[in-house]
């Protein structure tokens, strides 16, 4: 296995004037905290830290949009070799944005699905605010620009054509907000993507969340899957160390209970793991929980992949 440090903040929007978000600590801080001993055998490789702007850049309404498209390249490059190595990939964010360049590196191997994991659907998009209003911040743009919806600096990557992924071949899992009367994305539940809200998660609970996601995977049954995890999924009573906590989330023997069996199974390329923000975690206990939480997964020595 591959651990690969991604550590980006570039997806998020300051919380306050002169505030840069602390996402991109949050693989060194996760290391510091066991991880790497947490989950056994595996090489750990690191991308720079990109630098974070909060001002508007020429020719994109993405926030940090250029700089956001080089970091997920480079770390596409390091996916893409992690499988061709048959390795599993994991990549410890930073923020949601990194899902894409995930995505483009294993992609690269062929079509995908994806189990998106988060407690937000991630699914704003120019069909659903202004752009010219507001800087899009990707890391709450990120299952709308991997389906193709959005500025091309984020929904085109070399040698892929058309999306990371098609809609039908998602499964969203946990957001929280799907039933609120000013949902932000409500154009989300007229697509094909299979979503699996939280209040829906709790009340059938893991045996059929598990049902319902292989489901989805197993319509085209030998392709391979991308794990994205998002750890707002959690209860902020649970997971406050994130940019957006909320509640109810999904309990963490729970989420191990659903994860398992998808991170075992030898179609999963990878894994991203995001939206920790060490700066709300000054003591280390809610990076432990991430460490512990991630010790239980049943991650692969290898992938059946091209070199294995």
């Amino acid at each position: 296995m591959q651990v690969i440090a991604a550590p980006s903040n570039l997806g998020l929007s300051p919380a306050r004037p002169n505030h840069e978000p602390g996402t991109w600590r949050a693989p060194a801080a996760l290391v510091a905290a066991g991880l790497l001993r947490a989950i056994g055998d595996c090489t750990f490789k690191e991308l720079p830290r990109p630098t974070y702007s909060p001002e508007v850049q020429p020719g994109t309404r993405l926030r940090n949009g250029h700089a956001m498209r080089l970091f997920n390249l480079a770390l596409a490059d390091l996916v893409r070799e992690a499988y061709r190595q048959g390795d599993f990939a994991l990549v410890i964010g930073g923020d949601c944005s990194v899902l894409l360049g995930a995505l483009a590196g294993a992609r690269s191997a062929g079509p995908l699905s994806l189990i998106h994991v988060d407690g937000h659907s991630d699914f704003r998009h120019p069909g659903n605010y202004d752009p010219e209003q507001s800087l899009g911040a990707v890391a709450g743009m990120d299952l709308a620009l991997a389906t193709g919806r959005g500025e091309s600096l984020a929904t085109e990557w070399p040698g892929i054509p058309g999306p990371l992924v098609a809609d039908s071949q998602v499964v969203q899992l946990g957001e929280r907000e799907s039933r609120d009367e000013y949902f932000a994305w409500p154009d989300v539940n007229h697509t094909a993507i299979n979503r699996i809200d939280v209040f829906e998660a709790l009340t059938i609970g893991p045996a059929a969340v598990i049902k319902r996601i292989s489901e989805t995977l197993n319509q085209v049954p030998d392709q391979g899957f991308w794990i994205h995890l998002d750890v707002d999924v959690l209860d902020q009573a649970v997971m406050p160390a994130v940019d957006s906590p909320g509640s109810p989330g999904i309990a963490p023997d729970d989420l191990v209970k659903i994860l398992t069996p998808f991170v075992a199974d030898h179609r999963c390329r990878g894994m991203t793991v995001t939206v920790f923000d060490p700066d709300l975690d000054p003591d280390g206990r809610f990076a432990a929980i991430i460490v512990g939480l991630m010790a239980q997964l049943p991650f692969p020595v290898r992938l059946r992949g091209p070199a294995a």
